[in-house]
């Protein structure tokens, strides 16, 4: 056995069992590619469900690690650190925020937002304790904690993990109408994501976020919106409700926001539902630590300064108009926005994961997901030409 069946064997005896990854352990990584134990490059065309948005090992990401890490990591918030003040700074000016709280997943960051949007109806919107609603969309993927899994439609993610988080209401995604539908008094948030991304780069109908806008407006519901996978320059605007013009209450953002070197994300709001937590009633050890702060402040850096953001946009419509000029019969749709795209296969095409595995045979890392689709999200780095051999792959596949 070599190395990499030694370690597949180790993660099949030892690892609790809920991944399904695929069978290459990989080692090293630098920009748009990874290498596996074996020494063999591949492209990797998910950048950790967004994660590495600005490619892997990014060379000034790294050095602000390394720099930091070796004068102060931790403090708790029991005290402050030089770091933090500057990381609110920066992303305020960037993003139009009034007030940040920062975390460390994605998932935490979903769970501060229902917190304060909730207390923020009790306090604020006079909402009866205890009656507070969030409306939420079906198909969502916000996280996998018991109140996220909750409101949940996947079957996988919720069946058997009851007694499940009351106060959420499930409406179609893109049909402004049931949300208007939805809408009460005890209503105080609406949660969506702008493009939902685990089910398979769902895209709204155009006007849908406008419209939604209005709504929360018109009724004092406030617009939460998950960028934690859309944001920093995914789909190729730095937030991904640009695309409508519209502007969300409060905006979740993770992943990239380290550019994968560490787990950081954060909570962007205006005064009013940020404003209502006070010392005490919520928190976190690690959350807007130094180390966090200064990875993010450098990976917020290259991302505008390196023009990451607008090659997301070319290199997205370029890739894009590639995936609809392959000619086969097993493609039902292609979609996508910026570096965010998929590829749905009909149904008698038996399933995406085997035309996954084929791709990584020729040297490409994608994902399947909802059984039928393959997602295609490279690093935002990527290249005109890299994006031409990655074409010249997926088409072998998929003809």
């Amino acid at each position: 056995m070599n190395i990499s069946s030694n370690l597949i064997a180790s993660e099949q005896r030892l690892g609790a069992n809920n991944y399904k990854p695929l069978d290459v352990v990989l080692t090293r990584g630098e920009g748009v590619h990874v290498w596996d134990t074996d020494g063999k490059r591949y492209l990797d065309c998910l950048s950790a469900y967004s994660a590495v948005n600005q490619g892997h090992c990014h060379p000034k990401i790294l050095a602000a690690m390394v720099e930091q890490a070796s004068r102060l990591t931790l403090t708790s918030r029991a005290f402050r650190n030089d770091q933090l003040g500057y990381l609110y700074e920066e992303l305020a000016a960037l993003t139009g925020s009034h007030k940040i709280l920062p975390m460390n997943s994605g998932a935490e960051a979903v769970e501060t937002a229902i917190k304060a949007v909730r207390k923020w109806g009790y306090e604020v919107k006079g909402v009866p304790e205890g009656m507070a609603e969030i409306i939420v969309c079906a198909n969502n993927f916000h996280g996998r904690t018991l109140s996220i899994i909750s409101f949940s439609t996947d079957p996988d993610a919720r069946t058997g993990f009851g007694p499940y988080t009351p106060g959420f209401r499930i409406v179609p995604f893109g049909d402004a109408e049931a949300l208007a539908a939805a809408i009460n008094t005890n209503t105080v948030a609406a949660l969506i994501e702008p493009i939902q991304g685990e089910a398979g780069v769902i895209i709204p109908p155009s006007g849908y976020f406008t419209r939604v806008r209005e709504l929360c407006t018109a009724n004092n519901v406030t617009l939460i919106l998950d960028e934690i996978q859309t944001g920093l320059g995914r789909t190729g605007k730095l937030l991904a409700e640009e695309h409508e013009g519209i502007e969300a209450d409060v905006t979740l953002i993770g992943k990239a926001l380290s550019g994968g070197f560490y787990p950081v994300s954060a909570v962007l709001s205006n005064s009013e539902v940020l404003g209502v937590l006070k010392p005490g009633q919520h928190g976190s050890t690690f959350g807007g630590n130094p180390l966090a702060c200064a990875v993010a402040r450098a990976a917020l850096k290259v991302l505008v300064e390196e023009g990451m953001i607008e090659n997301a946009e070319k290199m997205g419509d370029y890739f894009l108009e590639g995936l609809r000029s392959i000619r086969s019969n097993i493609v039902k749709d292609v979609r996508g926005r910026g570096l965010m795209l998929a590829v749905e296969l009909e149904p008698e095409a038996g399933g995406a994961r085997q035309y996954c595995y084929a791709l990584k045979d020729l040297g490409l890392l994608a994902k399947d997901t909802h059984d039928h689709t393959i997602r295609f999200a490279p690093p935002l780095v990527i290249t005109r030409e890299q994006v031409d051999w990655a074409m010249e792959q997926i088409e072998k596949v998929l003809t």
